[in-house]
């Protein structure tokens, strides 16, 4: 659906939302109101009935105090406040799950994702694609710390998956709704949420969009990262090459160290004096350790089979580490 001009966006509350902008915010009591106001100035040109949910992600300044002021002004957003600080990956899935849009678009909440590009997403979306990549084509963040790690993984990530996405890491997306509600996020998983949606068929498309500098507040990301990022990226490719059948990737996996266990065990029994000063042990050894790593291969591929059949299986549920909602004027406690 693409963009049109009027007056004011209808209020979320009624039958059918169009789109649902979801934000998280950890530690922007600076940045909260303005990105509510730029995002809201967006949405009143647009003729569609839209939502904003805005997560505080445990933030220990005056975030939420800020989130809940805007709330109670405009029937539009729902506030969503987390017991403690669980990670971006983790606001953006509850903001998913409280959203009711048809169409979903994310952004951060630190202002550095330009509002006025929202129109050329949704209009982008309208052409048929099922996910709209915004990419930071005049990135304004530190050039050691931030660019050049961000383009050797979006590098690496684009030949690992095979989703040639320019910039994984820009949040600034827009989603059928459908789709992104069938991806389970957690750790550092929300940049990889076109590869993964690549299963399923997507079509993907990648815009310029506005970046601007960090005007308040410091930022959360750091190098740190990047270790979750590549382990993450290991699962990513796992998942990509043996999603379906689990237990044909391991099965083939133990069936291999079965193999070398086989030809250990024959080495031990056929001719135990091949090997110098220790004729027997070191062959027995290795027969052990790789008929292990075969067990063990077998049990994963049977435990994968087992959590594919079933569907998406979370430590925890997001109602129990969301400790208030404020919709509408009305607040109440999570479960």
């Amino acid at each position: 659906m693409g963009p049109e001009t009027v007056s004011e966006c209808t209020p979320a509350s009624g039958a059918g939302v169009d789109l649902s902008v979801v934000v998280p915010f950890f530690n922007e009591e600076e940045n909260a109101r303005l990105q509510y106001e730029r995002i809201a100035a967006v949405l009143d040109r647009l003729a569609l009935r839209c939502q904003m949910v805005f997560v505080d992600d445990g933030s220990g300044d005056r975030t939420w105090s800020r989130l809940r002021t805007v709330a109670a002004g405009d029937s539009r957003v729902r506030a969503i406040r987390f017991r403690r600080n669980y990670g971006q990956t983790a606001a953006m899935a509850a903001g998913i799950e409280h959203a009711e849009g048809t169409i979903l678009l994310t952004m951060d909440g630190d202002l550095q994702n330009d509002p006025e590009d929202i129109p050329r997403l949704l209009a982008k979306l309208d052409e048929g694609y099922d996910i709209v990549v915004g990419w930071r084509h005049r990135r304004k963040d530190r050039l050691l710390t931030r660019r050049i790690p961000s383009r050797v993984a979006n590098w690496l990530i684009g030949k690992v998956t095979g989703v040639p996405v320019r910039d994984n890491g820009c949040s600034l997306k827009a989603y059928r709704a459908r789709l992104i509600r069938m991806i389970p996020l957690y750790s550092e998983m929300h940049r990889f949420i076109p590869a993964m949606t690549s299963l399923a068929g997507a079509r993907i498309a990648e815009i310029r969009v506005n970046h601007f500098p960090r005007r308040y507040g410091q930022s959360k990301y750091g190098l740190s990262r990047i270790y979750r990022v590549l382990l993450d990226l290991l699962v990513i490719k796992t998942l990509l090459s043996s999603a379906a059948r689990p237990l044909l990737w391991f099965g083939t996996l133990a069936g291999a160290a079965l193999l070398i266990s086989l030809g250990a065990l024959l080495t031990a029994l056929v001719n135990p004096w091949s090997l110098p000063d220790n004729p027997v042990l070191i062959p027995m050894g290795i027969s052990l350790l790789f008929g292990s790593l075969a067990a063990f291969a077998m049990f994963s591929g049977v435990l994968g089979e087992l959590v594919y059949r079933t569907g998406d299986v979370r430590i925890e549920r997001l109602s129990e580490v969301t400790a208030e909602v404020f919709d509408g004027g009305t607040a109440e406690g999570g479960v």
